[in-house]
């Protein structure tokens, strides 16, 4: 016996739009072993995206059953669950935690015309349309406002209330994912600090007591009653309870620690916990961030600082819709549709057959360019009309350029957001590490390199960036690790430097796809406007 403690273990989970990872992690980060599980969206008709929380449940119970079924370490070496999850999500649930309807999706804009009531009226600031007062009291104390596309929490419980009366009538607490989910394995229904953000209704001035606003809670007109009580972020919310500990096989001494919104956790699990220290994830969705020590907004680019992972801590938040998820759908709708005219069979592979085939167009996809807003935009703009596609298309046009060009949209969408998060830190980013599913493309790093202007830094494991970095929480809410220790232990796979030879090229590109937004953003509010265009 030498003395050395044993190793424990934590089980991340990391709930996506497109379903949960499942990850065995030692508390010094190291991921063991990880499964993953698809979950299904529901597209409701008026602008309506739902999930199922059985689903979500079900899958994760089946993710750890697999993990734990491999024997990879002691279930008693277990000590801790911590969970990441989409935010800005809404499920509503009974006094027993029953769901009474499908969760309402971070991407569900049918609160729109609710929202806009409640943040109107009276003296309007111009080109934004919320009132003068109201506004400033929202950034004052929150340092954000509800969204008037209605795609955030307050828009979803609004949306119930005046559309599913019923629902809103019989809902005990409206819980965000993450804190569904807890509430599943200890019986407590809380949010902590950081993911309760999204209903703007709480005063995030002060980072270490964050209360409910009794003002902002009457101009939504949200029953307080039916928001959960708010725990520190970085806490424990308790233990498993005895059933659940049954159900998933584990012990009852392992800890459940407060949720983390997938943005809090990728930033952690990237190791960019210091100020300043960028990350740019490219999954579904995208986002370009960093940790700040000031709160502040920037309305009109859609940018603030937000209570973070992190306790006592503030992180930029930014958003676009649709990033990964646009090579999802050019596979399932352009090159490998389920209709009569499909041909061709998926390679075992349809990413990497999608990188080689991108590799041999040149870049600048020979003129062709894509816009990602498959489901609108939130940074810099925030508006849920837009639609994308390729424009300059011609008789020479390749499949291998219409594939470049939605590598390079992407691109060019987080170039976007760059210009305004860099104006809004008031610093430049000397590098960015580059997390999420997009970031094992070594083609797509390159592309993100010389579009953005920046070092890229591939960080090992992209994919597991955010269970790791729900695992580091874990690990220190329990004590085994300090937030200054963790960057050390995040690895870089491989650093990308711009190539100067495409500068010309993609800052032309640049330049046509942001003048296209604002040539064509008044053709989409009249497409869009009602009935609802395209989702």
């Amino acid at each position: 016996m030498d003395g050395t403690p044993a190793p424990t273990f934590v089980l991340a989970i990391d709930l996506g739009t497109g379903g949960p990872k499942i990850a065995l992690v030692s508390t010094d980060g190291e991921v063991i072993a990880h499964t993953v599980r698809r979950n299904g969206l529901i597209l409701v008709p008026g602008g309506g995206v739902e999930q199922d929380p059985e689903e979500w449940w079900s899958s994760i119970v089946d993710g750890i059953g697999e993990l734990l079924g491999r024997q990879l370490v002691p279930v008693h070496d277990i000590v801790a669950i911590s969970i990441t999850a989409q935010w800005m999500a809404t499920v509503p649930v009974d006094e027993t935690g029953t769901p009474l309807a499908n969760a309402v999706s971070w991407m569900d804009d049918r609160g729109s015309r609710y929202v806009k009531k409640v943040t109107g009226g009276g003296l309007a600031v111009p080109t934004v349309g919320y009132n003068a007062r109201k506004l400033r009291r929202w950034l004052q104390v929150t340092g954000g406002v509800p969204s008037r596309t209605g795609k955030d929490s307050v828009g979803h419980i609004l949306w119930l209330k005046h559309e599913r009366p019923d629902v809103y009538r019989d809902t005990y607490k409206f819980l965000e994912p993450m804190d569904f989910l807890n509430m599943r394995l200890t019986g407590r229904f809380a949010a902590s600090y950081d993911s309760i953000v999204g209903h703007w209704v709480t005063d995030n001035r002060d980072l270490s007591r964050v209360v409910y606003d009794e003002e902002l809670l009457s101009w939504t007109g949200i029953d307080r009653a039916k928001l959960p009580d708010l725990l520190p972020t970085g806490s424990v919310v308790g233990p498993i309870t005895p059933e659940r500990a049954k159900e998933l096989g584990l012990g009852e001494h392992v800890q459940v620690i407060t949720g983390t919104g997938d943005t809090s956790s990728a930033g952690i699990g990237a190791g960019a916990v210091r100020d300043f220290d960028g990350h740019l994830y490219v999954g579904t969705s995208s986002w370009l961030s960093c940790h700040v020590p000031f709160k502040k907004t920037d309305l009109l680019h859609n940018i603030t600082s937000l209570p973070s992972g992190i306790p006592s801590r503030y992180w930029v938040a930014t958003e676009q819709d649709v990033a990964g998820a646009s090579l999802t759908w050019l596979i399932d709708n352009v090159l490998l549709a389920d209709d009569a005219l499909s041909v061709v069979d998926a390679p075992d592979d349809m990413l990497e057959a999608l990188n080689g085939l991108a590799a041999t167009s040149p870049p600048g996809s020979n003129g062709v360019l894509f816009f990602p807003w498959l489901n609108g935009e939130r940074t810099p703009v925030d508006d849920h009309r837009i639609r994308g596609g390729w424009i300059n298309l011609g008789l020479a046009t390749r499949r291998a350029d219409l594939v470049r060009a939605v590598f390079e949209g992407v691109a060019l969408n987080a170039r976007w957001m760059l210009v305004y998060a860099e104006r809004f830190t008031k610093r430049r980013f000397d590098g960015l590490t580059y997390i999420g599913g997009g970031a094992l493309s070594p083609l797509w790093c390159q592309i993100m390199a010389d579009v953005l202007d920046r070092p890229i830094r591939q960080a090992a494991e992209p994919r597991l960036a955010n269970v790791r970095g729900a695992a580091f929480s874990a690990a220190v809410a329990l004590g085994y690790l300090r937030w200054d220790d963790i960057p050390a232990r995040v690895a870089i796979t491989e650093t990308f430097t711009p190539d100067r030879s495409t500068r010309a090229t993609y800052d032309r590109a640049f330049e046509a796809f942001t003048e296209y937004y604002k040539r064509t953003k008044g053709i989409f509010a009249k497409l869009n406007r009602h009935p609802r265009g395209p989702s």
